[in-house]
């Protein structure tokens, strides 16, 4: 069974009445509620705990790290950054969504500075399945459309996903790779665009089956971590 862990700023959640009302258990508690039903195990960590909720135990227990953040990137400490990036180059999986492109992790995983345009209109956007044969779009279709979501656009500062899965699109002409996926290390990490703190995406069938997929896509395989380092030879050497 996949052991997952949903990390959430839970920030927005106490301070904004909108962001309240949308989401009463916190991003956190919706994530979590239906990747539940998933049959993986789940669990949360928030950036006020101690460690910020992902002590070694947590991370070392953590098959797949879910990482919603907005407003408070700059609050996580550079040393569980370092521990969250070891965990992924060793095989654990990280799905990072919406503004979490933003995050200390991301950036780090990808070595650019991630940044984008973005609007806050109440548009509404589509969302372009371009990678059909993929298991994350798997049970999704041609495309998933959005009453409303926050504007992200082009360009988008990463670097060239290994593969591009969903391209959005939003009615003021702008268009965004919105779901794309790299392998680091032993680790694979998915992006995937949308979850604005005040809009009801992740109550969405649609954006709940592709973080679904992403999750069992993300999951470690059985190949072992390498040597690194100095290493002895395996057979022994004519001088």
């Amino acid at each position: 069974m996949i052991q997952v862990t949903v990390w959430n700023e839970f920030r927005h959640e106490k301070h904004n009445q909108a962001v309240q009302e949308m989401y009463p258990e916190g991003i956190h508690g919706q994530l979590a509620k239906f990747l539940s039903e998933d049959h993986v195990m789940v669990r949360t960590a928030t950036l006020d705990e101690p460690e910020h909720g992902l002590t070694e135990e947590v991370l070392k227990e953590t098959d797949v790290l879910v990482w919603w953040g907005h407003m408070a990137h700059g609050e996580v400490r550079d040393e569980i950054v370092d521990r969250v990036h070891k965990r992924v180059l060793e095989g654990m999986g990280l799905v990072v969504l919406h503004s979490a492109h933003f995050s200390k992790i991301f950036k780090r995983l990808m070595g650019t500075s991630c940044d984008l345009k973005w609007r806050e209109d109440g548009g509404n956007c589509r969302i372009w399945n371009v990678n059909p044969s993929h298991p994350i779009v798997e049970g999704i279709g041609e495309f998933i459309d959005l009453d409303v979501e926050e504007m992200y656009g082009e360009h988008f500062d990463i670097p060239e996903p290994d593969e591009l899965i969903f391209v959005s699109w939003f009615p003021g002409g702008e268009v965004f790779r919105s779901g794309c996926t790299y392998r680091r290390g032993n680790g694979k990490v998915f992006y995937f665009q949308p979850g604005h703190e005040t809009y009801p995406s992740y109550y969405n069938e649609k954006v709940q089956q592709v973080i679904r997929n992403g999750v069992r896509w993300c999951a470690p395989t059985q190949n072992a971590y390498p040597t690194y380092g100095h290493y002895e030879a395996r057979q022994k050497l004519k001088v």
